[in-house]
Order: C-alpha cells, then structure tokens, then sequence
C-alpha cells in the first residue's frame, strides 16, 4: 500500500537499457564461467540416450516425478509457513525466549539433511526409542497400534521443512527488519490491527525476500540425494545417480540433471513473472524503529511454542542423537586430525562464501543496471547450479578445468621448458569453484532480495553527483546491504561445510574434510564413530550462524 515509506514502482517508469560497460562485461564473463559447468550439462540434451534411459522413461520416471512434485509441494509450504511465522514473531512481538530464539531458528542450518534423516530413522524407526517406550508403556505388540512411517515421501517432506526453513526465516527476517516502521504505523491509523498489518503491509514488502528463501528450499530439495536415498524415496536426483552410477548411462544422467536445471530456471522465470510489478522500495533512507505488539497469556505461550518447536525438531532432537552416539562410541582418532579436518573444511567454506558473495553481487547489480537482455539470462544460467546434484556438478568442472589445465601445460612447456601440472584441477581451487557453481544461487537469492528493497532513485542521485557504477555500488548499494550481504555469506558457509559429493570428487591429494570424514565412517557402517565428525560439522557452524545472525539484528538496530 502506498505511505510515507514506501511506493510501488510502475514498471512503465523504468528506463530503457544502457549501454554495456565494463561492469556488464565482468558480470558477463563472471557469470559464464560459473554456468560453464551446467552448460555442458545441458548440452547432454542433444546427445542421444541410451537404453537405460528409455528403460527408465518407461517404467521409473513417472514415479520419480510424483514423489519429486509431492516434496516440492509440501517443502515449499512447510517452509513459507515456518520461515515467514517464525521471523514475524521474532522480529515484530515481544514473548519470553525471544531474544533465545532469534539466532537460535538457524540453528538447523548447521545439521546436514543426511545427519537428519539418519537420527529421525534412530527416533521414529520401530525398533527406536520412541516407538519401544509406546509399547512398554502401553503394552502393545507390533500389530496392535500404527505408526506414521518414517521412511516414507511425507517422512522425507517433513524433513526438509524443518531442515531448510532457515533459508526463509532469514531472508524473511532481514526483510521485515529492513522495512520502516513509518508503513505499519501507517496501516494503524488506517485502522489496521496486528493480523491485518502483517498480511497487507509487511507482507507484501517482504515478498521478494520471502519468495527467494523458499526458491533456495525447493532447490536444495531438488537436489538432495543422501536424504532421500537414506528415506528410500525415489526422486529425479535418485534417478540420476541410478543412471550414472548403477547403469553406467552418464549420458542419461546428465538428461536427468538437465531436467532438474530447466524446472529450477522455470521455478525462478515463473516466480520473478509473478512479482514482476509489484515491486516495492522505500522512498525515504530515514528508518522509523519498528512497532512491538507485546504477548501476554495464552498468545505469549503459543508464540514461545511455534518458536521452539522448530529448533527442538530440526536442532536439538537431531544434536542429541548425535551426541549420544559420540559418548558412546565416537571416533577414538579425536584430536588434532579433527582440528586439521575442521581447518579444511572452514577454509574450503569461507573461500566459497567470499567468491559467491561477490559474484552474486556483481551479477545481480548488473542485472539492476542493464535493465534486461542477455546480463539477465546469464545471471539465471548461473544460479541454476543449486538444482543440479554436487556429483554432476564436479564432472562439469572436471572437463573445462581439466582442458584449461593441459592447454597450460603445453604452453608453459612449449614457451618456458616447465611444467604447472595440476594447477586446478588438483588443488582446492578446484574445489572452491564447485562450490561456487552449486552455490551461488543461495547468495544470489538474498543479494537480489536486497538490491529490490533500494529504491532506484539512489542509482539516478549517484550518477548526478557524477559516480560511475562500480562508485555508485562501493559507496551507495553496499553500505545498505550489510544485512543481505551477511545472511548470504552465513547461507553459503554453512551449506559448503556440510556439502560432500563434489568435495569428495575434486578435493586435492590427502586433503579431507569433515564431510568426507562423515561419508567415509558411514559407509563402513561405523555410525557411531561417524557422529564425531558430523557433530563437528554441527559444532564449527554454530559460531558463524550465531554471530551473523546477530548482526543482521545489530545492522537496523531491532
């Protein structure tokens, strides 16, 4: 709604397209080197497929489409709910454990979906815990009570929810704390109460902060396969791995994954259409403190409960499991190899969240510059790597880089008599550049979320006091970012600490991670000693999630 602080923005008002400059180029050539990888995955559509694909259009596929769908659907609700309910409590009401459960919602971030599905299956599984103190108590026999299967495309959905609504509680919470209090206040005196504020006021402003988390949700679903393999549910990235691995038909699994890039390009083309003229911006850089609407009784209790039964389900049940497992039996090589593996794996995820990070905001900046054309499309083709599994992933590295690196070769020993070897390939740039193919999607999201809430006006006052793009970017649009800059680098961070199949691929010479370390005890089935290395996964993340999700607060003053 129109106010003092905020005015949607006709898109018949906006300019026609510059001219191409050096900002553009960088964001062209950045870009294109991100999407180099899923392009070669794409271009596997043309090659004709063998007989384990057409045997599995025939028989599988349709069934993998249906359980694909099926999580979609729920995950992307699931998480809408939680992650908008969760941040407009957090954000806007005052109840006890507010200030706990600020930074304590993201706390499931740091869990990786796989360590989930594992401890959930100890919990709920019918020789677990929870199901034998039912019959004890109760005297029942197998036969004599039912139980929601935990194995099953609901168990998995359920799952994912509580996993991956983080990515819309901070988005969503950045975004309501960035709005002015000038819009609700507004709303008050239009008669508006605290319900009708949220739907017709905040949530509307928060729109595209909202629909980027949930987009980050659906495809990190998309893509997961530990989970759903562990779940023994069968989806597209089930699929792609049975082609690959199984049949050997790597052609058919790259039409699989191809597959999986289109819907998450036409998820995102559908959902930025959707929202295509409502934009909305502030017009005034004076920020108002947010009005606080203070629980007391019934509200105050349920408000607490909403709160923490998201962290109990997604941090504290799974956290304990694994807890329990490390005293009973963790691994007895605990020490300075962890400490080293832990190195490893915060080294491997801060370079990740620094080159996304910056490349998000060169390309989404780019974006809001150019207005349009092939800076637009480039900028989508190179955040569909989050849809694509880390496996196919790293072999779309693999030939580009491996062809850089032996066309260096030859030429420094053609010119210079020497040898670079492995340059990439074999290092962990290699393994940083991965990362950033699967995950620049996951900053770009916020970075784009942030970029809409500046109003245009600021773009047009840098260029009148003589600023160029790049000044106007240092100097304007980044200061005010602080908050969507600090959210993307803690979403990439911890989602590269927990990623294993492209670590696991391109990772240099007796160089591992706690991911790796997780993968390698569990497939020998020495669960227990594998729960030291997946808690200090859990444990390493902690720390980044609890600070930069306190700055978020800090940076508006909430």
């Amino acid at each position: 709604m129109p106010s003092d602080s905020a005015l949607p923005v006709s898109s018949s008002a906006r300019r026609p397209p510059r001219r191409v400059g050096a900002l553009t180029v960088g964001a062209w050539i950045a870009g294109l080197l991100v999407a180099l990888p899923v392009l070669g995955v794409l271009a596997q559509l043309a090659n004709p497929s063998g007989t384990a694909w057409r045997g599995m259009i025939a028989t599988v596929l349709p069934g993998y489409a249906l359980n694909t769908a099926i999580l979609m659907l729920v995950v992307g609700l699931g998480t809408a709910v939680v992650g908008v309910a969760t941040a407009w409590l957090t954000t806007m009401c005052r109840f006890p454990g507010r200030g706990l459960f600020e930074w304590a919602l993201v706390l499931p971030l740091a869990v990786p979906a796989y360590v989930m599905a594992y401890t959930w299956t100890d919990l709920l599984d019918f020789t677990g815990p929870v199901q034998t103190a039912l019959r004890h108590a109760f005297g029942w026999g197998p036969r004599d009570y039912w139980f929601p299967p935990v194995r099953s495309v609901g168990g998995a959905a359920a799952l994912f929810v509580f996993v991956l609504y983080p990515y819309v509680y901070l988005l969503a919470r950045t975004a309501f704390i960035d709005q002015s209090g000038g819009a609700l206040d507004a709303g008050r005196v239009l008669g508006n109460g605290a319900w009708r504020n949220f739907h017709r006021v905040a949530l509307p402003l928060a729109r595209p902060a909202i629909a980027a988390g949930v987009a980050l949700a659906l495809m990190e679903t998309l893509a997961d396969f530990g989970a759903v393999a562990y779940f023994e549910v069968p989806t597209f990235t089930t699929g792609i791995y049975r082609a690959w691995f199984s049949f050997g038909d790597r052609v058919g699994a790259a039409q699989l994954s191809a597959g999986l890039a289109i819907l998450a390009l036409l998820l995102l083309w559908v959902e930025r259409r959707a929202r295509a003229d409502r934009r909305f911006h502030p017009t005034t850089r004076r920020h108002r403190p947010l009005p606080a609407y203070r629980l007391t009784g019934p509200r105050a209790a349920l408000a607490t409960l909403a709160c923490a039964l998201p962290v109990v389900i997604g941090f504290v049940l799974p956290a304990g499991v694994l807890i329990h497992f490390s005293i009973l039996g963790g691994d007895g090589q605990w020490g300075a190899r962890y400490v080293r593996l832990a190195i490893n794996s915060v080294v491997l995820a801060g370079l990740a969240a620094i080159v996304s990070v910056a490349i998000a905001v060169l390309l989404a900046y780019a974006v809001r510059v150019a207005r349009g054309g092939p800076t637009v499309w480039i900028a989508r083709l190179a955040g569909i790597g989050y849809a694509i599994p880390g496996a196919v992933v790293a072999i779309g590295i693999l030939v580009p880089v491996a062809a850089f690196d032996n066309a260096l070769d030859a030429w420094l020993r053609a010119a210079f008599g020497v040898s670079s070897g492995l340059l990439v390939s074999g290092s962990i740039a290699g393994v940083v550049y991965a990362l950033t193919v699967r995950y620049l999607s996951a900053a770009s999201q916020s970075v784009e979320a942030g970029l809409q809430t500046i109003t245009p006006s600021l773009d047009g006052a840098a260029r009148t006091l003589g600023s160029g793009a790049f000044a106007a970017l240092r100097r304007v649009h980044l200061p005010m970012l602080r908050g969507p800059l600090a959210t993307a680098g803690l979403i990439v961070f911890v989602d590269a600490m927990k990623e294993l199949p492209a670590t696991l691929m391109l990772r240099p010479f007796n160089f591992d991670t706690l991911a790796v370390q997780a993968w390698n005890l569990a497939r020998d089935e020495r669960l227990a000693e594998a729960s030291t290395a997946a808690l200090t996964i859990v444990a390493v993340g902690l720390l980044p999630l609890i600070l930069l999700t306190r700055s978020i607060v800090r940076g508006k003053g909430a």
